[in-house]
């Protein structure tokens, strides 16, 4: 299965969700996803959506931290809810080396960022990467 496409299509679920926060999320997710049932990983999906909406706070901080001179309400929507998934991807998946979660979410702002995206999320990425690496070295030596 393919987990580029299963992080378009949370990143797809989750920008949405934000920019019509009247929509329920678990429709949007179940619209999404259905259009690409064959070819996507929906646990992954789901895995990224749940985790990204219920720490969408906690993720804000962390990229606020990283990125002082950009409040995250200055940054692109699109921009920032890369950067919340790769961030949650980060810190919680650890079956994800942390160079894919970043390749992944760099590659994801080339294609639907704007001009500097990707460049801005490489950095903020770099900025989260090396402030939580023993974290993210650890969680990735843990066994399940």
């Amino acid at each position: 299965m393919n987990r580029h496409l299963s992080r378009m299509i949370a990143l797809q679920t989750l920008y949405e969700w934000e920019f019509r926060a009247e929509s329920e999320l678990s429709e949007i997710k179940g619209r999404n996803v259905a259009e690409y049932e064959d070819k996507c990983e929906k646990e992954f999906v789901e895995t990224l959506v749940s985790g990204v909406s219920k720490s969408k706070d906690e993720l804000d901080l962390i990229i606020n931290e990283a990125a002082p001179e950009w409040p995250i309400d200055q940054v692109s929507l699109i921009d920032r809810t890369v950067l919340r998934i790769a961030v949650f991807e980060l810190l919680n998946l650890k079956d994800i080396p942390p160079k894919v979660a970043i390749n992944e979410a760099v590659e994801l702002s080339k294609e639907f960022g704007g001009e500097n995206s990707s460049k801005f999320v490489n950095g903020v990425l770099g900025t989260v990467y090396k402030k939580f690496e023993k974290e993210i070295i650890s969680k990735g030596q843990q066994t399940s």
